[in-house]
């Protein structure tokens, strides 16, 4: 139960209160990001489930379904901090996907004219960061994982919140 719950809610974040100030920083502008270049795909246009059908996924419509269903969902996950790892997963599949298979033949960078992979890099290098670290302190994760006793599981009072006596 205890793996599952730290595959679920875990992450000790950065270990201080600035670097997870951070990490909210980076949750709520990156990926709220995300959301929105997801938002502008739902539902999937038929123009995407037929580049999803060119990537050879079978069931094109479902895939295309879960690739915009992975940015949106999955991007306000992230910037909620809630299922931070699962959802940092989902949206970093996505985008490993979109760089180097759908944009496999564009440029790194953008241009005048034309696709390009950065959009999806700059999606998927903070949902990599977030899959490692967690959310951090300034998470939903954080509240809902508490700290536990490790010898008797039972919570604990947070003393990094606690008000002096």
């Amino acid at each position: 139960m205890k793996a599952l719950r730290d595959v679920l809610f875990g992450g000790a974040g950065s270990g201080s209160w600035f670097g997870d100030i951070g990490l909210l920083v980076l949750r709520l502008t990156g990926l709220i990001l995300a959301v929105g270049h997801g938002l502008k795909k739902w539902p999937p246009p038929e123009m995407f489930v037929g580049g999803v059908q060119k990537l050879g996924f079978p069931a094109p419509t479902f895939f295309a379904w879960m690739a915009v269903l992975s940015e949106v969902v999955g991007g306000f996950l992230l910037a909620l901090g809630l299922l931070t790892r699962p959802a940092a997963f989902l949206v970093a599949g996505t985008m490993l996907v979109a760089a180097f298979g759908q944009h496999r033949s564009d440029p790194f960078f953008m241009g005048p004219t034309g696709p390009s992979k950065e959009p999806a890099i700059l999606f998927l290098l903070p949902a990599l960061a977030l899959l490692f670290t967690g959310a951090g302190r300034y998470g939903v994760d954080y509240f809902l994982r508490g700290r536990r006793n490790e010898s008797t599981g039972f919570p604990v009072q947070n003393l990094d919140n606690a008000a002096p006596r």
